[in-house]
């Protein structure tokens, strides 16, 4: 009724709860941290795209998985833009090179980037990151990649959305503004 047709969940528990309970179609994202050994069948036929790849070893694992299932999975590699160590994603110098080695896996399709920015104390502070992260997405457009659509750009929440906007989202996750503080 909202208009929300994408679902984004960061907990496979919950997203095997809540789906049977989503009466609209709507398409369901992953977008929490995803280990390759948590990558079975059952997980895979929740989520009609995973937002948060960042390994070839994560992704090769999606891939045979998908296989079994018959199915091309869609994926977003995600950015480690803060380059914060306690996050999980990619750091951004070594982006394209994943992106190009999962373009090689027959059952995965890279559709975008995703990030979780640094927190801060200001929705301005997000911009840099934000900023930077859609330099990357453009340039690894640009390269006309095989089998790599980039299509999203994946990056804001409730209190970022409008700055992940402004620099070239096309989701944006919000969940505290939409369900409140959990």
């Amino acid at each position: 009724e909202a208009g929300i047709h994408v679902v984004g969940q960061n907990h496979i528990s919950e997203a095997r709860r809540m789906r049977p309970e989503i009466a609209a179609p709507a398409e369901w994202h992953f977008i929490g941290r995803l280990q390759p050994h948590a990558v079975r069948t059952s997980t895979l036929s929740l989520f009609d795209a995973i937002q948060s790849v960042d390994s070839l070893k994560l992704a090769e694992r999606i891939d045979a998985v998908s296989a079994r299932l018959g199915r091309c999975m869609p994926v977003f590699v995600e950015v480690n833009s803060g380059r914060e160590p306690q996050k999980g994603g990619i750091l951004p110098e070594s982006v394209e090179s994943l992106v190009r080695d999962i373009a090689r896996l027959p059952n995965v399709e890279v559709m975008g980037l995703m990030t979780m920015a640094p927190l801060s104390a200001t929705p301005h502070g997000y911009r840099p990151w934000f900023a930077e992260t859609r330099q990357l997405f453009e340039h690894i457009r640009g390269l006309s990649i095989s089998r790599v659509r980039m299509e999203h750009l994946s990056m804001g929440m409730s209190d970022s959305y409008e700055i992940a906007i402004d620099e070239g989202a096309t989701m944006v996750r919000l969940g505290t503004i939409l369900f409140g503080v959990r």
